[in-house]
């Protein structure tokens, strides 16, 4: 039996963290940083504001384990997609064109998580979730670059630039926002040609593997 309790409670302490997650992306996906503040996601959550307190004591807490839990989702997504395609460059086009694709369909939040102009403490705190980006496309270059499918370059100066790249091009301020599916698609292609062309590949082969990556919008 007390064992039982421990389970029961341990549940019920995990659906709330979980709870309090959502809410906050709630949150950040229609105000940015701005509105991830204690009270108001405590609200959407539906949760007193000390209960979230005891979980996220700061702000920065909340944006940390919110940009940790995001990231193993985004990676998540690009592994799938990139261990589906026939090869290590077709990986990282897969790869580029899910990252592009999935931030496009979340831009507020995206933008919130990587470029929106915040104070230090949270700037640190949402870091992880561009390092994770980065690590993973670096991977995926790494990978290329040992079949012969790309010119000799650093790979994380690359994977780096490709993350801030795709976020401004999807995100940033000056990104435009597709009006439709197809001119989503559309973007999501031209991105993808233009890093892969930043990498190196041929602009033959680079269009050759945009056609051939499939992902889907919205």
């Amino acid at each position: 039996m007390p064992y039982r309790h421990t389970e029961n409670v341990a549940r019920r302490l995990a659906a709330r963290h979980d709870a309090i997650l959502a809410a906050a992306r709630e949150a950040a996906s229609e105000g940015g940083m701005a509105a991830l503040q204690i009270a108001p996601v405590a609200g959407r959550a539906g949760i007193a504001t000390g209960t979230v307190y005891r979980y996220f004591p700061a702000k920065a807490d909340l944006v940390g384990a919110l940009a940790g839990a995001l990231a193993e989702r985004e990676i998540a997504a690009l592994t799938t997609a990139a261990a589906a395609a026939p090869g290590p460059l077709s990986a990282l086009a897969a790869a580029l064109a899910t990252f592009a694709a999935r931030t496009l369909a979340r831009r507020r939040l995206a933008y919130a998580l990587i470029a929106e102009p915040v104070e230090p403490a949270i700037e640190a705190a949402r870091a992880p979730y561009r390092r994770a980006l980065a690590r993973e496309f670096e991977r995926l270059i790494h990978a290329a670059l040992a079949g012969g499918h790309l010119p000799d370059q650093d790979a994380a100066l690359s994977a780096a630039v490709l993350v801030g790249a795709l976020i401004e091009g999807t995100a940033g301020p000056l990104a435009p926002a597709p009006a439709d599916a197809a001119a989503a698609r559309a973007q999501v292609q031209a991105l993808t040609l233009l890093a892969l062309r930043t990498l190196g590949v041929v602009d033959a082969r680079a269009r050759g593997l945009v056609v051939q990556t499939k992902v889907a919008v919205g």
